[in-house]
């Protein structure tokens, strides 16, 4: 699934929601300096806003699709896996990773960080978390029970957990890596708070990017995103969401 998200980079890099700039910048600010490896960094969503706030960026990212499009809004990306990538002695003052660290192992990755991060430097993970309106997951919900009944995304009946607790859990892991590789100060989670609007077609364009749906076909895929915008009242919403992240200062031994 990690690779299935470069099918349509176009539709990836306009539909998924940006981070705050207050994240962005207190990444930068807490940095000894500019220069970020962006680890999975897809189309360049944040790495161009890193850019933006005058951080030098180089990416990482094992899709070739996603780092061609990367590559024409202005990024440098190298293609790899992180555990896998060769550095060539560079070193950063900033290992960011927006919604990306969940496909990196949680210490191999981490170790990996601590190589090519500069005494001071900062590793940052971060990723959004959101529930959709009742109506609208609700239809998806049952859209995929209806269109692929043997998908994995429908085991194990309606989930009991929110978006918040998963997104905890996941960001418990990542601290967790952070310490069990060593090389650096004790994790600190920060959370930004925030809202965005969407009309029905916004939130269409938005959830073929998503896990559960990047691996449909294109008739399947149609079926499905019927159902969620006949359930969509009013012609749009608003989200709140809330950016999570996990972060650490590399210590000055490795």
């Amino acid at each position: 699934m990690a690779e299935s998200f470069g099918v349509d980079p176009e539709r990836y890099d306009r539909a998924r929601p940006r981070y705050p700039d207050a994240l962005v910048e207190r990444i930068v600010a807490a940095s000894p300096g500019r220069d970020v490896l962006d680890v999975g960094c897809g189309t360049g969503i944040e790495a161009r806003q890193f850019q933006a706030a005058g951080c030098t960026v180089l990416g990482v990212d094992p899709d070739a699709r996603m780092a061609e499009f990367a590559r024409r809004t202005g990024v440098e990306v190298e293609v790899a896996t992180f555990e896998a990538w060769d550095s060539a002695g560079r070193v950063f003052d900033a290992v960011i990773a927006g919604q990306a660290w969940h496909w990196v192992d949680p210490v191999a990755g981490v170790a990996k960080a601590v190589q090519v991060l500069r005494p001071g430097g900062r590793l940052a993970v971060f990723g959004h978390v959101f529930d959709a309106p009742p109506e609208a997951r609700e239809a998806l919900a049952s859209a995929l029970r209806r269109v692929v009944p043997d998908s994995p995304v429908n085991r194990g009946g309606q989930p009991t957990r929110t978006a918040m607790d998963i997104y905890q859990t996941m960001f418990a892991t990542a601290a967790d890596g952070i310490r069990q590789a060593g090389g650096f100060d004790e994790p600190e989670q920060w959370r930004f708070d925030w809202e965005q609007a969407y009309t029905r077609d916004e939130w269409l364009d938005l959830l073929p990017t998503t896990g559960a749906l990047t691996q449909l076909p294109p008739d399947k895929l149609a079926e499905v995103l019927e159902d969620v915008g006949a359930a969509i009242e009013g012609g749009g919403f608003t989200m709140p969401y809330t950016t999570l992240a996990a972060t650490a200062v590399r210590t000055g031994a490795a």
